[in-house]
């Protein structure tokens, strides 16, 4: 039956407490000197007993073994402290290093900014004005560069507002021209509205206006001889209503006679007709010789 676990505390017993001393006392010399042996190690052991008695075992003999490790103990000690001064004299110097250099950047700072010249002599002070005519001429450059490079950004700035300008130009011109052109197609008698709907349409979008155009461009034939026609019929009315004495204007009947040496051109006339008396008429030649009178005052032509 194997012992149990024993509770690590004081034993209160003191005949159990020394019976138990002197066993592991024992038990500890035995392993000391065993370790020594086996491992070929220098091994010093010392045991004061609760009554101050002394126990020792030293495989290379106590003293020895304590000299050693004295010795190992100040080096050590000497060495921490060698190199924590030494660590500690760095940094001063680099401290040191940089407080000069503070120094040495302030008076400097002074110096450019015209103070405390006076300790300075005319060889330092030669030296100060060169360094400042560099500084300065440095400085000019850097703002003509910057100035350059703004002009440069501005110029191209320009150029691409120009040619937005330009698009801009070209497009009015495009729908200008476009209205233009169908005013000159389109006014024919009393075609107002058609024509406002188209310009709304040109308004909107100028592709629909290129295509219009190349439209009216393709059938401008077939126009012209809807015009023509119309303006025959106008006329053959307008004629008609002479022989009865009448002519119809804005839904009324009115009483209209044409001057006895009236005469009406088979051309077209765009626009309204209006008639003047045989006096005030421009006398033209009818191509024959003679000069005939014709009351028929010319409008748009096509």
């Amino acid at each position: 039956m194997g012992r149990g676990r024993v509770e690590l505390k004081r034993i209160e017993n003191k005949i159990n407490r020394q019976v138990t001393f002197s066993k592991r006392r024992n038990g500890l010399l035995k392993k000391a000197y065993e370790l020594s042996v086996l491992c070929d190690a220098e091994v010093a052991l010392i045991i004061f007993s609760s009554r101050g008695k002394l126990y020792e075992f030293g495989s290379a003999g106590i003293n020895k073994t304590l000299e050693k490790y004295n010795s190992c103990c100040y080096n050590a000690q000497g060495s921490n402290s060698a190199l924590a001064g030494g660590e500690h004299q760095s940094w001063y110097q680099e401290m040191s290093r940089l407080k000069t250099k503070l120094e040495c950047l302030q008076r400097s700072q002074r110096h450019m900014l015209g103070e405390d010249l006076g300790p300075l002599s005319i060889k330092e002070l030669q030296q100060l004005e060169k360094q400042l005519e560099y500084s300065l001429s440095q400085a000019r450059q850097r703002k003509t560069q910057i100035m350059m490079e703004q002009v440069d950004d501005l110029r191209r700035k320009e150029r691409q507002l120009g040619e937005l300008n330009k698009q801009l130009k070209n497009k009015v011109l495009l729908i200008v021209s476009t209205i233009n052109f169908c005013l000159s197609i389109w006014w024919i008698g009393n075609t107002v509205q058609p024509l406002l709907c188209f310009l709304v349409l040109i308004s909107v979008s100028s592709n629909f206006v290129m295509s219009f155009r190349h439209v009216v461009l393709t059938h401008r034939h077939t126009i012209q001889l809807e015009a023509e026609a119309d303006s025959s019929n106008c006329r053959s009315a307008i004629q008609d209503s002479w022989v009865h004495g009448t002519v119809v204007s804005g839904g009324r009947v009115l009483n209209a006679q044409p001057p006895p040496d009236i005469d009406c051109e088979p051309t077209l006339q765009i626009g309204y007709y209006q008639f003047v008396r045989p006096e005030a008429a421009n006398p033209r030649s009818n191509g024959g010789g003679g000069d005939q009178n014709n009351n028929f005052v010319m409008g748009w032509p096509l």
